[in-house]
């Protein structure tokens, strides 16, 4: 029997012949490709600084043997994974989809993996997500929050791993946050509906967590600022969901003295929306005008062309991930920095023109 050495070595020239599967290369056969000593190599691998001819015969060999690095096998010796743990409130909204594909830009880039993990809009669920992400060592955490107070992240806290909101800050809390001004945007949407004569106008939204409820209170404001009031029956709290639109608008659409406007404070809240009018009698803008928010596909399929307010979402991904990345070597411990983005109004033809 052949030492264990000389195996792995025959087995090795066996595959370059086609008479044997494939093993996997080796820090040794880096070692051996190179002639460098395993110190350098695994100062390479393991994030330190080797010279510039040395980098280079490195990558060439893991280039050349298809060397796979041991993410595990390192994180034992730098304490680091090279993982970003990304919790959304909805995998399944789009709006969190598009968000995932930024961020994720971003970490490839950075030589980072994301695991993604799903609340389904449940506090219990986002709870056990983030012990899940901590038990897999990542090396920080961006989350879409479902709740509007912070106590679910007291684990990644007492951790010492640092945490990025997006899109919705926490009341009890101060972590890194990008958002954008939610009250502002909803109030400059509602002057929309009011410069082009609307004066009953209903508004549907989510009282479930910070980011509705910041619409809504824009909302409110434009209308009040503009001495009106809104009628108990034009107010639609509920979820950000393409159902709570779609039976907010079927109720709104069924009352005696309908609203002419309605704001639909999100994108699932604005399809839902436009799907009960389509199933009705009436038609929009004609019979009811729609200023919505997030313009992702809603706007390209339907007609009319909705009016919305959109949202910087690839800054906003993009700003998360390299927040966060900044964060794992931060060891300043600088106070939390909130990026406040702005929103624009795109128009369409999804607003009548009242006399």
């Amino acid at each position: 029997m052949l030492p264990a050495a000389l195996d792995q070595k025959a087995k090795r020239f066996a595959y370059a012949y086609g008479e044997e599967e494939k093993l996997p290369s080796t820090i040794r056969d880096i070692k051996e490709r190179t002639g460098l000593s395993l110190a350098t190599i695994s100062k390479y691998l393991n994030g330190g600084n080797v010279l510039p001819e040395n980098k280079e015969k490195i990558e060439i060999a893991i280039k050349e043997l298809n060397y796979q690095v041991n993410e595990m096998a390192r994180g034992l010796v730098t304490n680091k994974t090279r993982s970003i743990g990304v919790l959304v409130h909805n995998v399944a909204s789009i709006f969190c989809g598009l968000l995932l594909r930024y961020i994720g830009d971003v970490l490839k880039e950075n030589g980072y993996s994301m695991i993604i993990c799903d609340a389904r809009d449940d506090e219990a669920n986002q709870a056990e997500s983030i012990k899940f992400l901590l038990s897999k060592k990542v090396d920080g955490i961006i989350v879409i929050p479902v709740s509007d107070k912070g106590d679910f992240l007291k684990p990644a806290v007492a951790a010492k791993v640092p945490v990025v909101l997006m899109d919705r800050s926490l009341r009890n809390c101060d972590f890194d946050c990008v958002r954008i001004n939610n009250r502002e945007a909803a109030y400059k949407a509602t002057n929309e509906l009011l410069k082009n004569g609307h004066k009953k106008n209903a508004v549907i939204y989510s009282a479930h967590n910070y980011t509705g409820l910041q619409r809504y209170k824009g909302f409110v404001e434009a209308i009040e600022d503009a001495g009106l009031t809104v009628g108990k029956d034009f107010d639609k709290p509920g979820f950000h969901s393409i159902e709570h639109g779609y039976e907010s608008m079927k109720q709104l659409l069924a009352l005696k003295n309908k609203p002419t406007g309605v704001f639909t404070t999100n994108y699932e809240v604005t399809l839902g929306a436009v799907m009960a009018v389509n199933e009705s009698k009436y038609s929009c803008p004609e019979d009811i005008s729609i200023m919505g928010f997030d313009n992702l596909i809603l706007t390209h399929i339907v007609q009319p062309k909705m009016t919305m307010v959109i949202q910087p979402m690839k800054e906003m991904g993009k700003r998360a991930a390299n927040l966060v990345l900044k964060r794992i070597g931060d060891k300043e411990h600088e106070p939390p920095i909130e990026y406040i983005l702005g929103t624009k109004i795109e128009k369409g033809n999804s607003i009548k023109k009242l006399n």
